[in-house]
């Protein structure tokens, strides 16, 4: 059982298998490394207060607009090419690629440190951006490292490297938090743990970068860029709409409706990060199929991956808005209650996040990124006019509308492009899906009103809905009996 086990965890027998190996190695991976690192999130929130955490939040939002074009899509390029090509062939590729990289990453940093600091009211956060550029430049070298894991579908590397690089963030945090909390020493325990993420991946990695210069070809620039280029406006775009919440609310709001927004925001982008694993687990694969235009074979994975992640976070969304006082309670404290109706609202988001994720990798993988130009410059254009209309007189209720709103807009494109591709219905799988959700949903309620504690009840309703799901024998679990270790 050990041996069957260590084969199914550590070697790539199979299509089906390998997606699921590496979605189990990233979940675990970033699973842990998220609740490792939420415990110094909690506890920094809880010590540094709800105005300093907003300062500390607020800092990272902005050195995080100004670094959206340190990758500009060159990581997802770096997975799609060596899934494709030879060794040789990839060499050239990767060493322009990388070249590309420092340069752009450069600028990028040079920009952070000397304009960003001007773009911000809040004067707490000024001295923090040119230190949050480094951390930030750290973990884009990281990302770009993990792209030749996840080319060869080796996920298992980058999730021990996650987990161990968050386990320092969180060891030096909890240290300068006990020792001397102020948003300025936690900011430099982020930048080492991060610093020695980077190093471990960069070493782990090693033997493929041996002689990486060496290979440079000038000729490769252009048709890198040109690959790229959508995802340099794109990223303009989608960094602008992620952080400009963040930013507006900074320049009508003060520090602490910052730190509620934060408090809000964090536990949904905990969640976003399922899809996200899933379609880094799939991605490769895809883009193999699409190369081979085995068109057939990849409608069929793009529905059943929508429609699993769908019934993931369906359930979340409801029993998340059910449960979102007693939720924001446990994890930041009775201070943080003005966080709880844009909690309930960003969870929205969930639904459309969850599949676009999927089919934003689908539509990279069919080489037709430029309609995230489009579908992120709607989006952006949308969540600035909703936040400059709303954030003055709904505050940060206001700023969580706008997101859900410009998260429909974004994702809806991108659906409707995807279904003109390759005329996909993966809504159709969602019937029993739907019905669970109900059962469940009622259950939560019931059970809240009785006044059981957040934690049996999360666990007791997660049980039921997986138990209705086998009971109504629902399409899901046909993915998951794969690979002879569920029958």
């Amino acid at each position: 059982m050990f041996r069957k086990i260590k084969s199914f965890m550590l070697e790539n027998r199979s299509m089906k298998q390998t997606v699921l190996k590496n979605t189990l190695w990233l979940t675990i991976g970033s699973g842990v490394s998220k609740v490792i690192r939420a415990i110094l999130i909690i506890y920094a929130a809880r010590i540094l207060g709800t105005s300093g955490y907003g300062v500390f939040s607020y800092a990272l939002s902005v050195a995080a607009f100004f670094t959206v074009f340190s990758d500009i899509g060159l990581s997802s390029l770096l997975t799609r090419e060596a899934s494709r090509g030879s060794k040789e062939d990839f060499k050239p590729y990767l060493s322009t690629t990388f070249v590309i990289k420092l340069i752009i990453l450069a600028l990028t940093l040079l920009i952070t440190v000397f304009a960003a600091p001007y773009f911000t009211n809040v004067l707490e956060a000024r001295p923090l951006i040119p230190l949050v550029a480094l951390l930030l430049a750290f973990d884009s070298l990281r990302g770009f490292g993990y792209s030749f894991t996840r080319a060869q579908n080796r996920m298992e590397l980058e999730a021990g490297l996650t987990m161990a690089t968050d386990t320092f963030i969180t060891l030096f945090g909890l240290l300068v938090l006990f020792t001397k909390p102020a948003t300025t020493t936690l900011t430099y325990a982020y930048i080492a743990g991060s610093g020695l993420g980077f190093i471990m991946v960069f070493w782990t990695i090693r033997k493929q970068l041996r002689g990486l210069f060496l290979y440079f070809n000038s000729k490769l620039i252009k048709p890198i860029l040109t690959s790229a280029w959508p995802f340099a406006i794109g990223g303009l775009l989608g960094g602008f709409m992620i952080n400009i919440d963040t930013i507006i609310i900074g320049i009508f709001r003060n520090a602490y409706d910052l730190g509620l927004y934060a408090a809000a925001q964090r536990p949904v982008q905990l969640l976003y990060m399922i899809p996200a694993l899933f379609a880094t687990s799939l991605f490769p694969i895809m883009s193999k199929l699409a190369h081979e235009k085995n068109f057939e074979k990849l409608k069929t994975i793009i529905e059943k991956s929508v429609a699993i992640v769908l019934s993931i976070g369906i359930p979340m969304v409801v029993g998340g808005i059910a449960l979102g006082k007693p939720l924001i309670d446990l994890l930041f404290g009775q201070g943080y209650e003005g966080a709880i109706p844009s909690f309930q609202l960003l969870l929205v988001t969930v639904l459309f996040v969850f599949p676009g994720t999927v089919i934003g990798n689908a539509v990279f993988a069919y080489d037709k990124q430029k309609i995230f130009i489009i579908s992120t410059g709607i989006g952006a254009l949308a969540n600035t006019v909703l936040d400059l209309i709303l954030i003055p007189s709904y505050g940060i209720a206001g700023s969580a509308f706008a997101t859900v709103v410009s998260q429909i807009a974004v994702n809806w494109i991108n659906w409707r492009k995807m279904k003109t591709i390759t005329g996909f219905h993966p809504l159709r799988l969602l019937s029993r899906t739907i019905l669970a959700t109900v059962i469940m949903a009622a259950l939560v309620i019931v059970m809240n009103m009785l006044g059981l504690h957040i934690i049996p009840n999360i666990i007791l309703s997660s049980v039921i809905y997986v138990g209705l799901l086998f009971f109504f024998k629902d399409p899901l679990l046909d993915f998951i009996k794969i690979s002879g270790l569920v029958r």
